[in-house]
């Protein structure tokens, strides 16, 4: 038996505080009664749950690790007809979502699972969970530059959170440098506006680890489970 939110939460529906919101709202039912209280335990192998007339059934969790190539869209489908991540998941038929997004031009680690309670955790900001890109952009930023990641850059929706930046190449025949960037929150498009604030474009960004978890060589465009180490690794990380 398990609280009725966090039922909801690990099938999907939204994060535990969202749950907890319809369940007040009488938004749910449990074996045809409406429940508002949020102490209420359920058996989802059992028990009857429906939410706004969808019902809820005890679904297998399932926990992906993807390479995105570049030029893919992490929703669920594009009306421009472009490549979705979900072209790539053929062997995959529970139906998963990404943890945060890796924009079309990006590439590189991308979650994908069934389970909502950990990917809140993952992207909720308060829980700091380290994400961490290999840049390349124009130009050298020089380390004064980088230093500014450290302290926090202001963007237009704020001033973003300490960040770690350090070399990890510099072509200097190119006039291009590749920067290691680690960040603990998830805007959109945030690190190619960092690099822009400080008037360097992106030409290529990567992500290569999320967590404690790498990309390692898996190759481009394929994708595997996560072991249950992995997945331990996941739901304990970061900040409580």
């Amino acid at each position: 038996m398990e609280r009725l939110q966090k039922i909801l939460a690990q099938a999907g529906i939204a994060s535990r505080r969202k749950c907890e919101e319809l369940i007040v709202a009488g938004k749910v039912t449990l074996n045809g009664e409406v429940v508002t209280e949020l102490g209420t335990k359920a058996d989802p192998t059992v028990d009857e749950i429906i939410v706004n007339g969808r019902s809820i059934a005890a679904e297998k969790k399932v926990y992906i690790m993807f390479n995105k190539p570049k030029g893919v869209i992490t929703s669920a489908s594009d009306p421009e007809g472009r490549k979705i991540v979900g072209d790539y998941l053929k062997g995959v038929r529970e139906r998963v979502y990404p943890v945060g997004r890796l924009d079309y031009d990006s590439e590189g680690l991308l979650i994908l699972t069934n389970d909502g309670e950990l990917a809140n955790r993952l992207t909720h900001p308060r829980h700091h969970v380290p994400k961490t890109y290999l840049v390349t952009v124009e130009g050298v930023p020089h380390g004064t530059a980088l230093e500014k990641f450290r302290q926090g850059i202001q963007l237009e929706d704020g001033m973003t959170q300490p960040a770690e930046a350090d070399y990890y190449d510099i072509d200097t025949e190119k006039k291009q440098a590749t920067i290691r960037v680690t960040i603990h929150e998830g805007r959109n498009r945030q690190i190619r506006r960092m690099f822009e604030a400080l008037s360097h474009k992106v030409i290529r960004l990567k992500r290569i680890s999320f967590g404690e978890l790498l990309v390692g060589n898996l190759k481009r465009g394929l994708y595997r489970h996560l072991t249950k180490e992995e997945i331990d690794k996941l739901k304990s990380s970061g900040k409580a």
